[in-house]
Formats: structure tokens, sequence, C-alpha cells
């Protein structure tokens, strides 16, 4: 196994590339409750927020409060209990080709090299020359274009995390899922996958949502933060009072703008501040 991350990536200009067209999205009235009567569970209630086309949200609140749920619904992997996601003005029903989904394992076939990875990601109606071209620019992007012909076992975890993102470029899509992409990942490595994002947003603009418990990326990354937790419900039984399901769901307690474009100073003392705020807002001392 490769034990080190490849050359550095960079962006490419060839003009022969089918540039990525950023999707707004919107939630309104989201709930997502699971299993019915004195067994209902309720997630997320009444998530309603809306990401500009281009923007990069991060998504914190902490473990089972509904963050993977709530991209499993923009991605239509999951159907919301009420309320609807939209994005580009139009309904999420099933799974939607105009999103793509990266998770925190790679998830990458075994016995295929890279390059043959990547290649699944691909959009149907390609041509093989097309595709041909998609995946060697999507290698160059990600700094592995030395790499294409190896498999899976034969790179470092970063190097395949690289693939991972590859392949959901590949399609071009509107939306960018991404689920603790990096949370499996060594400190050093995660640090230059999230330098590696930035650079892949700039060359591919999409709008990304991303899921993390990690304060730090949030604040690298994002252009805006919401947290998700619970709030003070109703009494139960009281005039229009909320069932004790949905008083346990999980709901938007926060948003924040970070400041400052990307690539941030991770030593600034404003996004440190910002720091000790956000972890206060998950129950965390941030002193």
């Amino acid at each position: 196994m490769t034990a080190v991350l490849s050359k550095a990536p960079r962006a490419t200009t060839d003009s022969s590339a089918a540039h990525t067209s950023a999707l707004p999205v919107s939630f309104r009235g989201l709930r997502r409750t699971f299993g019915a009567g004195a067994e209902a569970h309720t997630v997320l209630r009444d998530v309603s927020f809306d990401v500009r086309a281009g923007e990069v949200l991060a998504i914190l609140g902490a473990s089972g409060c509904g963050k993977s749920t709530l991209l499993r619904a923009a991605a239509g992997l999951d159907a919301p209990s009420a309320g609807n996601v939209q994005i580009d003005g139009t309904d999420v029903r099933g799974v939607d080709p105009r999103c793509a989904f990266a998770f925190q394992e790679p998830r990458l076939l075994p016995w295929h090299t890279l390059q043959a990875n990547i290649a699944i990601g691909l959009p149907p109606g390609l041509s093989a020359r097309d595709g041909k071209a998609k995946v060697a620019r999507l290698l160059d992007l990600v700094g592995l274009q030395d790499f294409a012909k190896h498999r899976p076992r034969e790179v470092s975890g970063g190097m395949a995390q690289r693939a991972s993102l590859a392949r959901a470029l590949a399609r071009n899509p509107g939306v960018l899922l991404l689920d603790e992409p990096f949370g499996a990942l060594d400190a050093l490595t995660r640090v230059k996958m999230q330098d590696l994002l930035l650079e892949v947003h700039r060359a591919e603009p999409t709008t990304v949502l991303l899921v993390t418990h990690d304060v730090d990326e949030a604040l690298q990354l994002a252009d805006r933060i919401i947290v998700l937790g619970k709030e003070s419900a109703p009494e139960v039984g009281g005039p229009g009072a909320a069932t004790e399901a949905e008083a346990a769901g999980a709901t938007i307690v926060r948003s924040v703008v970070v400041p400052g474009e990307r690539p941030r100073d991770r030593a600034s003392a404003e996004l440190a501040r910002m720091r000790a705020s956000l972890l206060a807002s998950l129950g965390v001392d941030g002193h």
C-alpha cells in the first residue's frame, strides 16, 4: 500500500471538459419519523432551509440527530414523512440523478482499477471516447493520474477516498452530498483532503452539502454552517402541541455564515472564537 499521498492535485483547463451546473436546494417542513404508534421515533422535525447554487453548506450535530437522514432525503434515497425537498424548484421523488453521494468509506469495487471505479459514475449515454476523456480529466484533477491502473488495495486510504470523490463528480452533479467523507482518515491526510475538496470545488463549482462532526473542518470548508439539535417543544397534549415523537426530533437550532474567503487561515482568532461558540451549541466546552 502506498503510505503517502501522491503528487498534489491540480485543476485542469481542458476546454473539452463538461462543467458542472450548480443547483439550488430547498428543504421545507421536513419531518422523518421511523415506525408507527407507540414505536414511532421522529429523527427530524420541521427542518426548513435553502442552499444557494454553488454554496458549500456544512451540517453539524450530535450523533443520531438526523444529519445523514437529511442527505438521504436530498438524494431521494429516503422519503420524508412530511414536507419536501426541491432541487432547482423541482420536487425530489425517488433517486435523483442531479445528485451524487460520497460516503465516509470509499466503497470502491476491489476488483476494478481506480480508473474503472471512477468510470462507474459516468452518466448514461456518454460515448466511450468522451467517457475516457472525462475519467482522465478527473484522475488529473484529484492527483491520481499516475495511479489509474492501481486497484484500491494498492493505494492509501486517502487516495481511495480521492477516487471516490472523482467517481461522484463523474456525472457532473448539480448537488454533491458528502457524508463524513474524511472521517476515517488520519489527521494529516484529512487536512490534505480538505484542501483537495476546495481545489475540486473551484474546478467543479457544484452545490455541496457536507455532513461532519468536525467543527474545524466545517469552518475551513463551508460558506455557511447549520447546527441540528433538539429545541424545547410544546407540552404533549396541549393546544397545538407536538406529539412525543415530534418533540424528540431534531431541527435547526443555529445557522451561521463563515466569514472570509477560502482557503482560510487555520490559526485565525476569529475562527477560533466561532469554533468555541459552535462547540457550545453542540454542548461541548470549547475552552
